[in-house]
This record gives C-alpha cells, sequence and structure tokens, in this order.
C-alpha cells in the first residue's frame, strides 16, 4: 500500500470510532469541566501528549487547568477535577495518582478504553473510547495502525469535541481564544 492509501485508511477507521463516542457520558464530562474549580490532567507516553494539547485548550477558554508534572502545577484540592487519559486504565503511576486524588476528595475522570479497569473503577466519570490497546489479546476493535494509535487519535478527536462543546456553551469562538494564547513566542 502506499502512503496516501494507509492515510485513507486510518481516516475510515477514525470515522468508525467518531461514531462510536458517547453522548450522555461526554455531555457529563463537559459539565463536570464547567463545575470544576480547578482541572488538572495526566496521561503516560502519547496519550499524556493529547491530553496536555487538551489542557492547553482549556487555558484558551478561560480555565485554571494544569498538567500534572509539571513544575508550576499546584496539588489538587476538593472542587478540583482530575482528568486522566489512558487506554488501559492501568498504568502504575496513573493508578497512583487516582488514588491519591480520590482520597483527598477531587472528582476524577477516565477516557479510557478500558472502563472497568482500576483507574475507571475509581472514577466519577468514565468516557469509553474505542481504539485499539497495545495488548491485542485484551481488545476486540481492529486497526492497521500499530499499538495505541487508534485510541490516541481518538483521544485528540474527542477532547477539540469537548473543547467545541465548551466554546458553544460559555458563547466563545477561536478569534476570543487568541485573547488567552501565548504571546511570548
Amino acid at each position: 500500500m502506499q502512503t496516501n492509501q494507509y492515510a485513507a485508511e486510518i481516516v475510515k477507521e477514525l470515522n468508525r470510532t467518531v461514531g462510536l463516542l458517547p453522548e450522555k457520558e461526554t455531555e457529563y464530562f463537559v459539565n463536570e469541566i464547567l463545575q470544576a474549580k480547578r482541572i488538572f490532567v495526566a496521561g503516560a507516553g502519547r496519550s499524556g501528549l493529547m491530553i496536555k494539547a487538551f489542557a492547553m485548550r482549556l487555558v484558551h477558554l478561560g480555565f485554571e487547568a494544569y498538567v500534572v508534572g509539571e513544575t508550576v502545577t499546584p496539588g489538587v484540592q476538593k472542587g478540583d477535577l482530575f482528568i486522566i487519559g489512558s487506554g488501559s486504565g492501568e498504568t502504575k503511576s496513573l493508578v497512583s495518582m487516582a488514588q491519591k486524588a480520590t482520597l483527598i476528595g477531587t472528582k476524577l475522570a477516565l477516557v479510557t478504553i478500558f472502563p472497568e479497569s482500576t483507574i475507571g473503577k475509581l472514577a466519577d466519570v468514565v468516557i469509553p473510547l474505542p481504539g485499539s490497546p497495545k495488548d491485542k489479546a485484551n481488545g476486540d476493535y481492529q486497526t492497521i495502525q500499530p499499538m495505541g494509535s487508534l485510541f490516541e487519535q481518538t483521544l485528540i478527536v474527542f477532547y477539540d469535541a469537548a473543547i467545541l462543546r465548551l466554546m458553544e456553551i460559555r458563547g466563545m469562538d477561536s478569534e476570543t481564544m487568541y485573547g488567552l494564547h501565548a504571546n511570548l513566542e
């Protein structure tokens, strides 16, 4: 297959996954963001990169959002929302963070392939996304892509869709968001 044929197949796979995004859970997720005092996000590897992009867009919308592990990130408190993006829901460092956040009384949201995972069982809201896990034996969604690529692509599409819903609710557009965009670049 040629590169453009692979790209076309990736787009087909994304079209299938987008059709499976859970509306009810997504609205609940958006409402939790709107009600949160502050928002904290975490993920590992490529899922971590996707959630960092989501945190940046939240800041552009005027939310107080932080990436866990950055030097300027404060501690979580009751009234905050902690969002984890994890295909497996079992990444040890993220499980530990989730357990600590729930002990503090922070609301927990998980975006995952496996809603019944360890983090999923701790979470107040779980967004199940289709995707191919790294371990094909534990998943039934087929993809031509390597490892967790389909999940990570679906993550960024989901996060951007949530941002568009938040923009709609807040009456904002790209132009108004530029006022909060980084300007020292």
